[in-house]
């Protein structure tokens, strides 16, 4: 009997209520998953809608919105044969909760609400959503409740009203299935630790998480140090690129087993906006290595119970003939110079093109600031040119970036012939010399912009700032009246 699972991963390049388009993301990612042969898929947090919807998240209109799309994804034959998890905003008795809804064969299994929620450095979910409250002391994460579906999807599906709430584990006949989102995975006690000794195998992580110096490096330990001590297959998800906000997420989505690298997803690499990330795992390799680890099983046999919800499907493959183990890899990580060059170049890229702007305009003063920023905007033309042109770029991805390229130029049928010329086209500089600028300043800036291609003017600020300044100096300051109070 075959005890391998197909399975996948995915980075998407998500925008903020792009509904229409979120969708359409999704529904690549799994259809591409199935053609290659797998059974189950996962996909970054919040991807109906976004992560960085913000202050959307505090209008009900998102929310249904978010079930309208779902509903659509329910009505095609998308979700037939695999099983989905999808990260999306769900109210339940009028509280917002961050989710992973669960679907298999175009009906909705369970509806899964984050439990930590990230709320430091650069996010805020707690001002958008309530954690999914377990009560203290109680072994396990608590009972299930009922959440009704809208009508848009009972509609499409034809199933009952209402499906389970909570945390629990999908209990597919050969094998368990649950889920971690984003933060929990760096918390101390992570949700995953509960899963794995309850005999869950598979366990996926829909992040959302962005792009911070030598980040990955901290994300791929967690992965690993997870799987390795509590066995089992992990699958991480992300998002990948800038979704409206000021954060760019670096996905390098993966799949791990028992602390081996089985498959990694680009982290800055390309410009497509779905990339599918599979692996093929052995079950038994999972079962072996928790088995013969004397003290989790110990730990295992008295732990709490997680709640299931059974399933008449499969995740081994009916005929293993054919399919093989991954092999494991050693994980890829960019150098420090690689990832401030490739993070803040994709970030320009995404922001240009989905912002209806026509290019970027830069003063151009010759100091390290301006002079950084013009390379990274010529860095971003490199790597348009290359996803253009590169053996390793999907055709949908060539075909998106270059219609980017004709829409933002205004030119139907152009195709840049180098980087130099659409940094020409995109990128446009601007010397303001005063009078105490010096010719070092001046040269550097004129010659950088003509190295990158880049239309360069200059103009003098003088009597700009001399007017400014003339201004305030006839400006009259009264002094302030003394307290009436005061001795």
């Amino acid at each position: 009997m075959s005890r391998l699972v197909k399975v996948a991963t995915c980075n998407l390049n998500q925008w903020a209520m792009d509904f229409v388009g979120n969708l359409a993301r999704i529904e690549t990612s799994i259809r591409e998953a199935k053609a290659q042969g797998c059974t189950f898929r996962t996909g970054p947090e919040l991807e109906i809608t976004g992560y960085g919807c913000e202050d959307h998240f505090l209008e009900h209109d998102t929310f249904a919105h978010a079930w309208e799309s779902f509903a659509k994804l329910l009505a095609t034959d998308a979700t037939d044969g695999i099983l989905c998890d999808i990260g999306m905003p769900v109210m339940h008795r009028n509280v917002a909760y961050n989710c992973r809804v669960i679907v298999l064969n175009r009906k909705v299994l369970g509806i899964r609400p984050k439990i930590f929620l990230a709320n430091d450095g650069n996010y805020r979910e707690m001002r958008w959503f309530t954690p999914w409250y377990i009560e203290p002391g109680e072994p396990g994460f608590g009972p299930l409740q009922e959440y009704h579906l809208p009508r848009c999807v009972t509609q499409v599906t034809g199933q009952a009203v209402t499906v389970p709430i909570g945390i629990f584990a999908i209990a597919a006949l050969d094998t368990a299935v649950s889920f971690e989102t984003c933060e929990e995975l760096f918390t101390p006690n992570a949700p995953h630790i509960l899963l794995s000794l309850d005999g869950i195998e598979i366990i996926a992580n829909g992040s959302g998480s962005h792009h911070q110096l030598r980040k990955l490096n901290y994300r791929i330990e967690l992965v690993k140090g997870a799987t390795s001590k509590a066995g089992g297959i992990y699958l991480y998800a992300n998002q990948k690129g800038c979704d409206g906000g000021r954060l760019y997420f670096d996905g390098c989505a993966m799949i791990y087993c028992n602390g081996s690298l089985l498959a990694q997803g680009s982290q800055f690499e390309g410009l497509d906006e779905v990339e599918v990330v599979v692996a093929t795992a052995d079950l038994t390799d999972v079962r072996s290595q928790r088995s013969n680890f004397i003290a989790r099983s110990f730990q295992a046999s008295s732990s709490p119970k997680i709640p299931r919800i059974q399933i008449d499907f499969r995740l081994t493959a009916a005929d293993s003939m054919g399919l093989r183990v991954s092999t494991p890899r050693v994980p890829k990580v960019h150098t420090p110079n690689e990832e401030i060059a490739f993070g803040p170049s994709g970030w320009l890229w995404d922001y240009l093109r989905r912002s209806g702007a026509r290019g970027y305009f830069l003063p151009l003063s010759g100091g390290a600031d301006s002079s950084s920023t013009a390379a990274l905007v010529a860095i971003m033309c490199q790597r348009v040119l290359t996803e253009l042109h590169s053996p390793c770029a999907s055709e949908r991805s060539k075909a998106q970036v270059l219609a980017d390229v004709r829409r933002l130029t205004r030119s139907p049928a152009y195709t840049p012939a180098s980087w130099r010329e659409l940094c020409g086209k995109l990128f446009f500089t601007c010397y303001m010399a005063s009078s105490y600028s010096g010719e070092e300043t001046t040269t550097r800036a004129a010659t950088l912009a003509e190295q990158i291609g880049a239309v360069h003017s200059s103009i003098v600020i003088d009597p700009i700032t001399t007017a400014l300044k003339q201004t305030f100096a006839c400006t009259q300051v009264r002094p302030m009246l003394p307290d009436a109070t005061s001795p």
